[in-house]
């Protein structure tokens, strides 16, 4: 036990990105643990809801659920500032069932992750088999969370300078700099860059209809769902708002953008968003494609992606247009 906790405080003494960070604790909790699933979630900016961050053992190809803060065990667990061990979750009144889980989920142990006086997460171990922990355990994970908490948070911190915290895209900031960059590498190597600038379509009718609540929720849910739709050198940054770009460094060809493009809006056509238990919505975008010329510059090709997109407005929205 005390040499998995030395070879992860080792490991997190390296810098790296932020979910690299997390998916190193998830997997030290399921081996410290002899846990079936592991997760761990950061409060974002607002300190209201846990956002999803990185998962080990069962179902770990895709993101943890999101929680509010007082919700279900996980959400009791960042409230009050407390451990928790459940021996039956299903005899637990906190616990909130989601669709979404993807894992079989008997007995939990959740511990806050504490920085500065505050609670900046929570970190759980699951197993589908009644009072698979005891209080032995539970201080195993709290060990861990006390061991991972610094550099977790040191890397968090660094995050927010460059990320939006709701999202978990990049931000803004990031935006020019980084498409330079890849324009760079394109110039130099005689490659290719393309982007796609993608717009929620009637996304104001969404906030005042259901709340700004549930709008952040499903701006979340798109950014997971492009996340998932494009390829692993893709980046995702939030222009602001409701508008989104995606930077596609080194595309095979100048229809690789389109193809992705339609993956995406197939993909918001027919599949719709689970804000909430029972709570679904379909939301569509308007998508603007532009391959880089060779020779214009990083605002010029987002100008053209803009343009595209706002024709993809212009013709009744849920379209792609190419620039």
């Amino acid at each position: 036990m005390i040499e998995v906790l030395l070879d992860l405080t080792k490991e997190l003494t390296v810098e790296r990105p932020l979910e690299e960070s997390l998916q190193l604790v998830t997997q030290a909790a399921v081996s410290l643990v002899g846990a079936d699933h592991a997760s761990i979630r950061l409060l974002d900016a607002t300190r209201d809801t846990l956002l999803a961050g990185a998962r080990a053992g069962s179902a770990p190809g895709a993101r943890p659920l999101a929680f509010k803060k007082g919700e279900g065990i996980i959400g009791w667990v960042v409230e009050h500032g407390e451990g928790a061990l459940v021996d039956d979750v299903n005899a637990d009144e906190r616990f909130v069932v989601h669709s979404g889980q993807g894992f079989v989920l008997a007995s939990m142990i959740a511990e806050p992750l504490w920085s500065s006086g505050e609670v900046i997460g929570v970190i759980s171990v699951s197993s589908p088999q009644l009072r698979a922990f005891g209080p032995y355990q539970q201080l195993l994970v709290r060990l861990l969370a006390n061991c991972s908490v610094s550099p977790v948070e040191r890397a968090r911190l660094k995050r927010l300078a460059l990320y939006d915290d709701m999202t978990l895209a990049y931000n803004h900031r990031y935006l020019v700099p980084r498409l330079n960059e890849e324009i760079e590498r394109a110039r130099r190597s005689n490659g290719t860059v393309c982007i796609l600038l993608l717009d929620l379509d009637h996304f104001k009718q969404v906030n005042d209809a259901h709340g700004h609540a549930f709008g952040d929720r499903i701006l979340r849910l798109f950014a997971d769902r492009v996340r998932a739709k494009v390829r692993k050198p893709d980046v995702l940054v939030r222009r602001g708002g409701e508008e989104f770009v995606l930077i596609m460094p080194a595309v095979s060809d100048e229809h690789q953008g389109l193809a992705t493009a339609a993956r995406i809006k197939e993909s918001l056509e027919s599949e719709p968003f689970e804000v909430a238990p029972g709570q679904k919505l379909t939301q569509t975008a308007s998508i603007g494609v532009a391959n880089w010329d060779g020779k214009e510059s990083a605002e010029a090709l987002e100008l053209r992606a803009d343009l595209a997109m706002y024709e993809a407005k212009r013709q009744g929205r849920n379209r792609i247009c190419v620039a």
